[in-house]
């Protein structure tokens, strides 16, 4: 037997090739251990791509977003940041504007309004409100907007009054003549300068109207764009008996706790401009196709295709599912800030079933304040401060939403209070497959989805969010910043803006549309809303 193994060795390089095969041994080991620690890495790695997002979202603390985003050191400010002349004792004629479309819409304008008489010279008449607008409301600038309020806290960027002054011509006494023009959407600083502007100095008054969109959002101008903060979020404020309905529901509903409110986009308008009709009824189909061929113009709309895409609002029901995957309980306290429902009580039942305590303006508020105009101008209103005051907010739909988009805005500059913002886009094929009965891992994706966006912190500002929907970094400003044009204003802005108002009119006294103690009270309040 030996000699068969010595035979065999000697034939196969004998004891040298193996004493060589068992030296090579720990160095192929030693590769094959390495190429399954690799193997076993990448795998690791496909596990944790497919399941971290849904392992972090199960332990996110949802408590977390019932307080403010973090402001990473920045704090809203819009006064100006460098010289700020007043406006001219004579200013170049009279601006009317008619603003357009639902109360946020005409915000806005109002908002580009100030900025065009500002860069005109230009006394602004009060605005106009539409009146035949959606909601058919006549209750006009002064009976949502606190004017003397509006006129007062602009005083050191532009001249304001209540309506055109009366002439006289021929011995008879008439108003100004305003020459009506049709201003171009979007239409950029320098045709208010030359054209409306030419128009202005030639009949003393000019007439804008429709304004809806009439004036570039992006400004490449610092202190206009602030402009439209101090506007937008401090002279724009709502009538006392507005503010008063509001803040008795605004304690109701926090009287038990946190609340969050949510903008239910629901309504028969923007469904049928979303042209999401396949989930209503033939009748209600028929009611959504004539109010979409009377008012929107004609499109070919596929609903899968549109859900697909993002461009169908979420279904009461599908927030509730949402809210459950987030991880709210049925005990959280929800603010309905909409108008009627299309579909009525069947669309909204599985929603409450889920969160049973849901209120809106005419559940939890003085109902006979809104008596008459709870879907009109004023519960529009009111459904504005509740949700700009709730601890969450949520939009269902931020399209062509500008209650939406303004409000998610306004709380930006208001603290960065949360917001939720559900993407729809990548919602849809998760609800896809749920309604086709592929749910499993349903809450898991949802998580992925709902926790991987932002809650409300400053972010740049990315096309097609609006300037009115984040109007950071211009109206935010930092007390150390790197960047000087980051740095907010002095502590005495105020009375640096008053000291030129008052030296420009020659050390007169407060002019007669605002008296010296209303000037005090106001002066303190802006000196905090301001941020300065």
């Amino acid at each position: 037997m030996r000699r068969g193994g010595g035979v065999w060795s000697r034939r196969n390089g004998g004891p040298r090739q193996l004493r060589q095969g068992l030296r090579g041994m720990p160095r192929r080991l030693s590769i094959s251990i390495a190429v399954i620690v690799l193997i076993i890495c990448f795998l690791s790695l496909l596990s944790l791509r497919f399941t971290r997002p849904s392992s972090s979202a199960q332990i996110y603390d949802t408590n977390k977003l019932w307080e403010p985003a973090d402001s990473d050191g920045w704090r809203s400010s819009s006064a100006p940041r460098s010289y700020w002349p007043p406006p001219p004792n004579e200013s170049n004629g009279y601006l009317r504007v008619r603003c357009n479309g639902g109360l946020n819409q005409q915000r806005s304008a109002i908002c580009n309004a100030v900025v065009a008489a500002r860069i005109m010279n230009a006394t602004l008449v009060l605005p106009e409100l539409d009146t035949n607008s959606f909601w058919h409301d006549e209750s006009g600038f002064a009976g949502i907007y606190d004017a003397e309020h509006f006129i007062g806290s602009l005083r050191y960027d532009i001249h304001i009054v209540q309506s055109l002054p009366v002439i006289s011509v021929n011995g008879k006494r008439k108003k100004i003549r305003s020459f009506q023009i049709r201003p171009p959407r979007d239409a950029p600083l320098s045709w208010y300068t030359t054209i409306a502007l030419k128009k202005m100095r030639e009949h003393g008054s000019v007439y804008l109207t429709p304004f809806s969109h009439r004036l570039a959002e992006e400004i490449d101008d610092p202190e206009l764009q602030r402009l439209r903060c101090r506007v937008n979020y401090h002279a724009l404020r709502f009538k006392p008996h507005i503010m008063k309905i509001s803040s008795e529901i605004v304690n109701r509903m926090r009287s038990e706790g946190h609340f969050m409110s949510i903008h239910l986009r629901f309504e028969m308008d923007m469904i049928a401009f979303a042209g999401c009709l396949d989930i209503f009824t033939p009748e209600e189909q028929k009611i959504l196709i004539k109010y979409r061929k009377k008012n929107f113009a004609k499109k070919e709309l596929v609903y899968r295709e549109r859900r697909l895409i993002g461009k169908c609002p979420l279904t009461p029901e599908e927030v509730g599912l949402v809210l459950q995957a987030m991880g709210f309980n049925n005990s959280a306290r929800i603010y309905l800030a909409a108008g009627e429902l299309f579909g009525g009580e069947r669309f909204i039942k599985p929603f409450r079933a889920m969160f049973p305590h849901l209120e809106n303006h005419s559940t939890v508020g003085p109902s006979e304040k809104l008596e008459g105009n709870a879907r009109g101008l004023v519960g529009s209103a009111v459904d504005y401060m509740v949700s700009l005051l709730s601890d969450i907010f949520i939009p269902t739909y931020d399209g062509p939403s500008n209650f939406a988009n303004n409000l998610m805005g306004h709380r930006l500059y208001y603290g960065f209070r949360t917001t939720i913002q559900p993407n729809r886009k990548a919602l849809a094929p998760i609800f896809m497959d749920r309604e086709k009965g592929r749910a499993d891992g349903f809450e898991g994706r949802i998580r992925q989805v709902m926790f991987n966006s932002k809650f409300g912190g400053p972010h740049k500002r990315v096309h097609p969010e609006s300037f009115y929907t984040n109007s950071w970094p211009e109206c935010f400003c930092l007390m150390a910043p790197a960047n000087p044009a980051d740095k907010c204003p002095p502590h005495n802005i105020l009375e640096i803006l008053h000291g030129q108002l008052q030296s420009q009119r020659g050390n007169d006294s407060e002019p007669a549309m605002m008296s010296s103690n209303r000037r005090d009270s106001s002066a303190s309040q802006e000196e905090v809303q301001y941020g300065s």
